[in-house]
């Protein structure tokens, strides 16, 4: 299997475990001491400037997302794979608020994200 195939794998993996609201699935994917940026970290915790680094802050960030918004899921509309990284495409919804859509970039190393990043528009 090339490793675009394996990282397209990792993101339909991180699709999952996120719509399952699974912590434990979703940080197996992360590396111990990956960065995470979202503008909605952001706008919550501006302290933040938009950044959590490590599997404990990101525990708690997505803890307290699946608390808050306990019908948050994410459908896949792109996936765009290669060696090195992976670009999803995806609405968010979460009843009572209007969809969004989202971009995000994982990037992998040695079949771990060591780094994402969230875009909205």
């Amino acid at each position: 299997m090339m490793q675009a195939e394996i990282n397209e794998k990792i993101a339909l993996t991180w699709f999952e475990a996120f719509n399952e609201h699974n912590l434990e699935k979703l940080l197996s994917l992360y590396d111990d001491e990956a960065i995470h940026f979202s503008p909605k970290l952001k706008a919550r915790r501006p302290e933040t400037h938009g950044f959590v680094t490590g599997k404990a802050a990101l525990h708690e960030w997505w803890h307290d997302a699946f608390d808050r918004l306990p019908t948050l899921h994410y459908k896949p509309t792109t996936l765009t794979a290669n060696d090195d990284r992976v670009f999803m495409e995806y609405l968010r919804s979460v009843e009572g608020e209007f969809e969004m859509m989202i971009a995000e970039v994982l990037e992998i190393k040695e079949g771990k994200i060591v780094a994402s990043r969230v875009y909205h528009g």
